[in-house]
């Protein structure tokens, strides 16, 4: 099975044989599942026929603790900002930084002009850098869980909406992600969650059906894009909440629980 193309995904559509797992993308429609597994019951709970084969991780806020207080301060401190002033003019474009519509240096450049400010030389580079540093906090947690996931049989992948150069550091400094595989970063594809185009391409480097995925994610909209495909979906807060969820869904039985 031939993996998707970044043209493949940003230019619409899902292109040659990408339904072959008894699954396609359907744009007209939103990207809803097409063909789906049958259902079963457990526990008075719906769940989807397959087994679980595969978790796949949203990276920040959910592999990653919060935000770095340390670089987040560094940011507001560069530009003179107030943490509202900021935080409105750091997610306006954000998704489109995600995207690759931006690269890291036109993300900061507009988010500079828009601000109305005059920063010297080298300021954008300076906050490139505190940016990524800034989410590259670990959750301990759920890195354990990882380890115990891919110890019981288990693919992680990770699934990630992440401008580019944000993404340069990560690869370079953060070693414990190149345990998951695939590694999907919406910047080098050009389509950012929750466009369901990126979760296709997800499941087809993985080799798997959607309802043979569970899907992380902090963001809700992200979850009901996964699950509007037909993955099993969470949203994650704390690893504590984590584990009451996937007893509730009746997951338990398929694979470890964190800890």
């Amino acid at each position: 099975m031939k993996p998707l193309s970044p043209n493949d995904i940003a230019g619409g559509e899902i292109k040659q044989g990408h339904s072959g797992l008894g699954w396609q993308v359907d744009q007209k429609y939103g990207g809803r599942a097409e063909e789906r597994p049958l259902a079963r019951y457990v526990g008075g709970v719906v769940r989807n026929a397959l087994a679980l084969r595969a978790v796949i991780f949203d990276y920040g806020l959910v592999l990653t603790g919060p935000q770095e207080p340390g670089a987040l301060a560094a940011l507001r401190g560069i530009t003179g900002l107030d943490e509202e002033h900021f935080d409105q003019l750091y997610w306006a474009d954000r998704h489109a930084y995600d995207e690759g519509k931006l690269t890291g240096v036109l993300f900061w450049e507009k988010l500079i002009s828009n601000a109305g400010l005059e920063l010297g030389p080298g300021a954008v580079a300076e906050l490139i850098d505190w940016d990524a540093r800034m989410w590259m906090t670990e959750n301990a947690g759920m890195l354990g869980w990882q380890e115990r996931l891919t110890a019981a049989g288990l693919k992680t992948a990770i699934l990630s909406n992440m401008g580019d150069e944000v993404l340069v550091r990560l690869e370079r400094e953060v070693g414990w992600i190149k345990k998951f595989n695939p590694r999907v970063w919406s910047s080098q594809l050009l389509v950012a969650k929750p466009n369901p185009r990126i979760y296709a391409h997800t499941l087809t480097l993985l080799g798997i059906e959607p309802a043979e995925a569970l899907f992380l994610d902090d963001r809700l909209v992200n979850v009901e894009s996964a699950r509007a495909l037909g993955m099993q979906g969470l949203v994650f807060s704390t690893v504590e909440r984590l584990r009451v969820d996937l007893v509730a869904a009746g997951l338990d039985g398929e694979l470890p629980l964190p800890v």
